[in-house]
């Protein structure tokens, strides 16, 4: 940590629960609470809407998965901006705000959305609005279509296994259709190249 007086984090969480005790390190559990809860719903509703538009079959689709995941992240990540600024405000408790204050810590998310209204307006709700964005966009592109892939993956083996039990089709059948799917996408590429 840049100027940090401490050496490492074992030092920092040492000192950290001799001065201020065991609460110190949930003292923002509410507030990240009440960012995260409207993060994650808004998240997985413009998934769901962006699915709906791109791949309304709602068959296996990789491209339609990355996009809708990532259009997700970045809505989410911009309506909720506000409640991360004063959520950031609430953990870093900025010395030059506190000072301001006369030495007295800001406390709960009313407080901190004055504090930022006061110090900067409505612009200050949306400060680092474009980072928040660009991290969440390809992180939760990544998080919907690997989530998408095993979906898929786990229901296609779930099937066969299911189709091999019920003696419909035989573990030779699933063999030789896996070398072939196999085989024709070496072929593909190959071709492609």
């Amino acid at each position: 940590m840049y100027h940090s007086p401490f050496t490492s984090a074992v030092q920092c969480i040492k000192h950290v629960y001799r001065t201020e005790g065991l609460g110190a390190f949930y003292r923002s559990y509410s507030t990240q609470l009440t960012m995260n809860i409207p993060f994650q719903c808004m998240h997985f509703v413009a998934y769901e809407f962006g699915q709906e538009f791109l791949n309304p079959t709602r068959r296996y689709n990789p491209v339609s998965h990355v996009v809708a995941g990532g259009l997700a992240g970045a809505v989410a990540a911009a309506l909720t901006t506000p409640l991360d600024v004063c959520k950031t405000l609430l953990n870093t408790q900025e010395a030059c705000i506190v000072t301001e204050k006369n030495g007295i810590a800001i406390s709960g998310m009313k407080n901190a959305f004055r504090t930022v209204y006061h110090k900067q307006g409505l612009k200050g709700y949306f400060k680092g609005l474009q980072a928040r964005v660009i991290f969440q966009m390809p992180a939760t592109a990544l998080s919907w279509s690997v989530y998408e892939f095993f979906k898929y993956s786990i229901s296609r083996r779930e099937r066969r296994l299911l189709l091999i039990w019920k003696g419909i089709l035989t573990i030779e059948t699933v063999a030789i259709q896996t070398r072939s799917i196999l085989l024709n996408e070496l072929l593909l590429r190959n071709h492609c190249l």
